[in-house]
C-alpha cells in the first residue's frame, strides 16, 4: 500500500498536468446553478424536461467500469433549514462521466487528473439509471480545486480522538454527527439570544482586555498591551461588571453572548477558552430570574434537541417537570455530615480527609473547604434543580439575603451533577460591595489565586446608584452536557497542544 507522501507526490503530477494544459486547478468561480439538495428536490421535474443543471461538490467516491466512471459528490447543502429527524443525513448525488458522451480524450483526461478528495462542476442533465439511481450525467465537467492529500477511510481513518480533534474538518466531514452537533451548537445560542430579544433584552459587547478582572473567581490569563506598555488580563466573566454599570446608565435589561478565558485546569467540564452568555435585568431579583432561566432553557432545549427528556452524566433528566429547589446547607450536611454554618475550617478540613476529597492546599480558605465539600455532594443530584441560600463569604458580587444576612440571594442550575448556570439579586450597596473586595484581597494576598480583585471603579459606579437587579450566567458547559458529552469534543475547534 502506498504511503501518504507517495499518494501525495501522485496528486502533485496531476497538479502539474493541469497546470502545463493551461488549466486551473483553483479556479476562483463556478457556474454552479442548484446545490444538490436543491437538484434531489426537483428531480423528477429537471429530468422529465432534460434541463441542463450545473452540480458543483466534493468527490466522496469513484468507480470505474468500462468506458464510465461514477462518482458520488456531495456538497453540504444541508444545514439549520432541514428538519431535525434528517440532520444526519448526507446530501450526495451521483454523477456519471460517459466515454460516449464525452469523446476519449474528455474521459481519459478525467480518469487521469480527478481523485477522491478533488472539488469538481459538472453541467449535465438529471437521469435515472437502471438501477433507480438519481444521477447527473456529464455533458462537460471542470476542476474546482485539486486535493493533494488523500482523505482517510470513511471506516478505519481517525479513529484516534486526539487525532479527530486535531483534524476537525475532517472528523466534521466523515462523522453526520459532528456535523449535527457544529448545527445545534449554533441552534443553541440563536435561540438563546432570540429569546432574551424577545423578552425585551438588548445585546451588548463589553471589553475583552481588562485592567482588572471582575465578575467571577477565576485565574486570569496575562498579556501586554504594548502600545500603552501595561498588563491587561483576559476577561474571566461575559463582562459582569461592564454589564452592571449599564444597569447604572440607565438600561433596562441587557446580556452579551461571547468568550471567555480562565487559566486553569482543563477536564471533561471545565476548559480555558469558551463561550458564555450573561444577562442583566433591572428592578427583578433572584427569585424572578429562576422563573425567568426555567423558562429560558426549556425555550433553548426544545428549539435546539426537540426534547427536553435526556441522559446526562448517568441521570434521567427531564426537564419538563418542576424544577427542585435545594438549600445549600442542608444538602451538604445531607450527604457529609457536617454543618457548614457551624463548623470551623479545621472541623471541615477533617471532613474532606475522612471522605477522601483531594484538594489544592495553597491558599486554602473557608470558602475553598466548602466549595470542595459541595463538588463531592454535588455529584449525586441530577436535576433539574435550583441550589440556594450560599454563606456570603462564598459570593461577593451577590445581595445579601433580608431574611437571613449570613446568606445571599443566589441560585445555581444544578443538572447531570454539576453546575450549568448561576445567577443573583445583585449587590448594589457601593459600602458592602467594597468590604467584601477588601475581603477578597485579603484572600488573594495569602494566595488564593481564585480570589476576586479589588475594583474601584466598579465600586465608585455603584456610589452613583444601581437599581436592584438580576444577573444570570450560563456557558457552553450546559451544551455540552446536553450532548452528554466533554466539554472540548463540542468545540468546533478545541485547542490543541502542538506535536
Amino acid at each position: 500500500m502506498a504511503t501518504i507522501d507517495e499518494l501525495k507526490k501522485i496528486r502533485l503530477k496531476k497538479l502539474k498536468s493541469l497546470q502545463k494544459l493551461g488549466l486551473l486547478a483553483y479556479p476562483a468561480t463556478t457556474k454552479r446553478t442548484h446545490s444538490i439538495a436543491e437538484a434531489l428536490k426537483n428531480f423528477s421535474k429537471f429530468s422529465k424536461s432534460k434541463k441542463e443543471v450545473v452540480l458543483a461538490g466534493r468527490i466522496m467516491a469513484l468507480r470505474s467500469h468500462g468506458g464510465a466512471t461514477f462518482l458520488d459528490i456531495q456538497d453540504n447543502s444541508n444545514s439549520l433549514d432541514i428538519p431535525d429527524a434528517r440532520r444526519r443525513e448526507v446530501i450526495k448525488i451521483q454523477g456519471l462521466i460517459k466515454e460516449d458522451k464525452l469523446g476519449e480524450k474528455g474521459y481519459k483526461f478525467f480518469i487521469n487528473h480527478f481523485d477522491i478528495g478533488d472539488f469538481v462542476e459538472i453541467k449535465g442533465i438529471l437521469i435515472k439509471t437502471k438501477r433507480g439511481e438519481q444521477t447527473i450525467e456529464a455533458l462537460d465537467y471542470k476542476m474546482l480545486a485539486k486535493s493533494l492529500l488523500p482523505l482517510p477511510e470513511k471506516w478505519h481513518g481517525l479513529q484516534d480522538v486526539e487525532e479527530r480533534l486535531r483534524k476537525r474538518y475532517l472528523d466534521i466531514l466523515f462523522n453526520p454527527e459532528v456535523k449535527e452537533m457544529v448545527v445545534k451548537r449554533a441552534m443553541f445560542w440563536n435561540s438563546m439570544r432570540e429569546f432574551l430579544v424577545k423578552n425585551g433584552f438588548l445585546e451588548v459587547e463589553t471589553p475583552v482586555l481588562e485592567v482588572t478582572t471582575g465578575g467571577a473567581e477565576a485565574k486570569p490569563f496575562i498579556t501586554h498591551h504594548n502600545a500603552l506598555d501595561m498588563d491587561l488580563y483576559l476577561r474571566i466573566s461575559c463582562g459582569e461588571l461592564w454589564q452592571k454599570k449599564l444597569m447604572v446608565a440607565g438600561f433596562k435589561n441587557v446580556f452579551e453572548i461571547g468568550r471567555i478565558f480562565r487559566n486553569e485546569g482543563m477536564d471533561a467540564e471545565h476548559l480555558q477558552d469558551y463561550t458564555q452568555m450573561e444577562f442583566y435585568s433591572a428592578y427583578h431579583n433572584y427569585e424572578w430570574g429562576m422563573d425567568f432561566v426555567e423558562r429560558m432553557y426549556k425555550h433553548v432545549i426544545k428549539k435546539t434537541f426537540s426534547t427536553l427528556k435526556f441522559k446526562i452524566r448517568g441521570f434521567n433528566v427531564d426537564f419538563s417537570k418542576k424544577w427542585e429547589k435545594l438549600d445549600f446547607a442542608s444538602t451538604i450536611s445531607k450527604y457529609t455530615k457536617i454543618n457548614i454554618m457551624e463548623a470551623s475550617l479545621p472541623e471541615i478540613e477533617k471532613q474532606l480527609k475522612k471522605l477522601g476529597i483531594e484538594y489544592d492546599k495553597k491558599g486554602f480558605n473557608i470558602t475553598r473547604a466548602v466549595d470542595n465539600l459541595w463538588k463531592y455532594c454535588r455529584k449525586n443530584i441530577g436535576g433539574p434543580s435550583f441550589l440556594t441560600n450560599v454563606p456570603v463569604y462564598m459570593e461577593p458580587l451577590a445581595k445579601r439575603s433580608e431574611k437571613n444576612p449570613k446568606l445571599v440571594q443566589r441560585f445555581q442550575v444544578i443538572i447531570g451533577g454539576s453546575e450549568n448556570g448561576k445567577g443573583f439579586s445583585e449587590l448594589n450597596d457601593p459600602i458592602d460591595q467594597s468590604e467584601r473586595f477588601a475581603e477578597q484581597r485579603k484572600l488573594r494576598e495569602k494566595g488564593d489565586q481564585q480570589a476576586q480583585m479589588f475594583d474601584k471603579d466598579f465600586v465608585e459606579a455603584l456610589e452613583y446608584g444601581m437599581p436592584p437587579t438580576c444577573g444570570f450566567g450560563v456557558s457552553e458547559r450546559l451544551f455540552s452536557f446536553l450532548m452528554d458529552k466533554p466539554a472540548r469534543e463540542t468545540q468546533i475547534f478545541p485547542l490543541m497542544k502542538p506535536r
